[in-house]
């Protein structure tokens, strides 16, 4: 899809992992290849990155890829970070279902033979994939960030021009769109920074990272408000601000360590040694001698052509 003169710039960042992860798990009734190999997963995501074209009209597009689902800088700061997610015996195999996991390398050379750039940078999260570009891009153009994850609300900045594209609730299709006035009406937090900070307080169970005891979405969300930053009110604890007293202190004062090691596991890198390519969708195919192959050995030729048709290539 060449840009038309005029069109605005737009870079679409995919939290690819999210949305497969979601194909694998939306699409009921898998279509397996001829080899009988599991196609859900890779026909979703096509048809996702086609709907995704077609309503954000994107001139740039990048799939963010995990190198590292549990980056060790982060089990250094927290152990506990992800670990209920290994497999058992396994210090870094990431647990999930062997359906899915034969369809990951095929969907990802789908989109490199389509001709969308998938990157990732060794030692780092497709998160942090996605925190760079979006810092390296958004004084260029308006960034949108598609993921199901929560976690990258913290990216949302309107002067900037980041938004999420959030599939968890109602799916790509309808996906909502998180700017700063959403993350004020959902959570009484005035910015992506200060979401980041409340989330440190109230911890994530999904990714093993504990909070403060005794506090959870609403009393972080004060908390932030009141004193403007996380380091601000961890200043004011410090200093023996009266109006922090009780178990509420005690609780803080306890979670010392934790709050030390928190930002670091849970703000994205924008430095992450992401390649710096070409985003811009392609102009052709890239490399249609292998897209052919893999569309005749899976049975994927339909969500292939609607990608194809989103992206304005022939086929």
């Amino acid at each position: 899809m060449t840009p038309e003169a005029g069109d605005e710039p737009r870079l679409l960042l995919l939290d690819t992992a999210s949305l497969y992860f979601r194909a694998f798990y939306g699409v009921k009734e898998p279509q397996p290849s001829p080899d009988g190999t599991p196609t859900n997963a890779v026909r979703g995501l096509l048809d996702m990155v086609t709907t995704l074209l077609t309503r954000f009209n994107p001139t740039h597009l990048a799939a963010c890829w995990d190198n590292d689902w549990r980056p060790q800088f982060r089990v250094r700061a927290i152990p506990s970070y992800k670990e209920h997610r290994l497999v058992e015996g396994s210090d870094h195999e990431e647990e999930g279902p062997p359906e899915l996991g034969v369809q990951v390398p095929v969907l990802r050379r789908v989109l490199e033979s389509v001709g969308v750039p998938v990157l990732g940078a060794d030692g780092y999260e497709a998160d942090d994939v996605i925190g760079t570009l979006a810092h390296r891009y958004s004084a260029r153009m308006p960034v949108d960030v598609v993921t199901g994850d929560r976690d990258l609300f913290q990216l949302v900045d309107d002067d900037a021009g980041v938004r999420v594209v959030y599939t968890a609730r109602l799916g790509v299709r309808a996906a909502e769109l998180i700017t700063q006035e959403e993350l004020w009406h959902r959570y009484a937090v005035r910015t992506g920074a200060a979401y980041a900070d409340m989330a440190m307080l109230r911890g994530d169970t999904s990714d093993g990272l504990p909070g403060v005891k005794g506090i959870g979405d609403k009393t972080a969300a004060q908390l932030i408000e009141t004193y403007g930053s996380l380091a601000l009110l961890r200043e004011a604890v410090a200093q023996h601000d009266p109006a922090i007293k009780g178990a509420r202190r005690a609780n803080l004062e306890a979670a010392h360590d934790y709050l030390n090691a928190a930002p670091l596991v849970v703000r994205v890198a924008l430095d992450a040694p992401v390649p710096d390519v070409d985003l811009r969708l392609p102009e052709e195919i890239a490399d249609p001698g292998t897209l052919a192959q893999d569309v005749e050995a899976y049975g994927i030729a339909g969500s292939v052509r609607r990608l194809l048709s989103g992206m304005a290539l022939d086929a």
